[in-house]
């Protein structure tokens, strides 16, 4: 079992309001604000396919995902922290994805971690590629 902190932390509550989004438990235009303040202006992201996202395009994503995947669920194992310094960190994990009557999903992922003046964690930059 990986030690908790609060990059660790951070990832698993954030992927609680993702999975509430998608899967339709959570819905509204304050939840999906809450979860998109997470990923500040100059968010960068790599698909597991490659596209490349910016702030923007997660936005646009979420926007028209909301309840896309019902019953979707989320399990993140394998969590390491790779770095950490005054300016943030970096972390990798790997992400399961299973769904009702659909194959199961894997990806490892990559988040480096800006921490704001107030204290709260940023998502600077997220890559994930899937598992082979």
């Amino acid at each position: 079992m990986t030690a908790s902190n609060r990059y660790f932390d951070d990832i698993f509550s954030t992927h609680v309001l993702i999975r509430d989004w998608l899967s339709g438990t959570a819905n509204g235009a304050e939840k999906c604000a809450a979860l998109l303040a997470r990923f500040p202006p100059g968010f960068s992201m790599i698909t597991p396919s490659g596209t490349r996202l910016d702030s923007a395009g997660l936005a646009a994503f979420f926007s028209s995902a909301a309840g896309s995947r019902p019953g979707l669920q989320m399990h993140i194992t394998d969590l390491i922290l790779l770095q950490e310094g005054s300016a943030g960190a970096v972390v990798g994990y790997r992400e399961i994805h299973s769904q009702p009557g659909l194959e199961t999903t894997e990806r490892w992922s990559t988040v480096v971690y800006e921490n704001a003046p107030d204290g709260r964690l940023l998502w600077r930059h997220l890559h994930e590629t899937w598992v082979a």
